[in-house]
């Protein structure tokens, strides 16, 4: 038997991390787009592709992201103050109750499953279980830093994760077939590519979420009568 490469099991945990079969839940949420299809404001693929590239840049890659990078700094520095803190800021930022108890619940689960499964330091799980109400990227962040997986790696696929569940719940609802789903991915990498690079160099000034659309969205959901997703 070849004797383990140390980066070739780093790349398979992080596709592990970055799998739609981790359970977390994440498959149950479409962050406002169902409402948006509702309305009318996304109805084919163009229209998904251009939501979706909106969202991107006027929310997760200016807010999710970079604080994605805060967490993993802060946890690799062994600042928990510093950790909960960017956790609670990425919390505070969440525009709807829906989208704030998504990120809450996605990253209970995965902080009990690094709990069940016995793989993470105990420096990761101290970490985390100082934190009362975890986000998703907080334990994503930790599990990849505790992993010594790169941190350009690890934000790349959790913004890959966000894009691939987003074309998932259009593919559903809109409907969109499986090649229109994999157009979309493949048009959105470079744009996805593109935020995470800019994340990484963002300082605090940075920081800012300015997708009205999609706090509507979110907010019209959450009295919707017949719906898929719980967000």
């Amino acid at each position: 038997m070849q004797p383990l490469i140390a980066s070739d099991l780093r790349l398979v945990r992080l596709l592990r991390l970055a799998s739609p079969m981790l359970p977390v839940g994440a498959f149950s949420y479409s962050q406002g787009l169902e409402s948006a299809v509702q309305l009318g404001w996304v109805s084919d693929e163009a229209s998904v592709r251009t939501w979706l590239g909106d969202v991107l840049m006027f929310s997760v890659g200016t807010m999710e992201a970079p604080v994605w990078c805060g967490l993993y700094r802060a946890f690799t520095a062994e600042n928990v103050a510093a950790l909960a803190d960017w956790n609670d800021r990425l919390l505070s930022s969440r525009e709807t109750q829906e989208l704030r108890a998504e990120t809450a619940q996605m990253g209970h689960s995965l902080r009990r499953l690094m709990e069940d499964s016995h793989e993470f330091g105990a420096s990761a799980m101290m970490a985390l279980r100082a934190i009362r109400e975890v986000a998703f990227a907080t334990a994503f962040s930790v599990a990849c830093a505790d992993w010594h997986i790169a941190e350009r790696a690890g934000l790349t696929a959790y913004l890959w994760t966000w894009l691939e569940n987003q074309v998932a719940a259009a593919m559903k609802i809109v409907p969109l077939g499986q090649l229109a789903g994999q157009r979309l991915l493949a048009a959105l990498q470079p744009q996805l590519v593109d935020v995470a690079r800019q994340a990484l160099s963002a300082d605090d000034e940075d920081l800012s979420s300015l997708a009205p659309g999609l706090a509507i969205a979110s907010c019209l959901h959450e009295t919707q009568y017949s719906r898929l997703f719980r967000s």
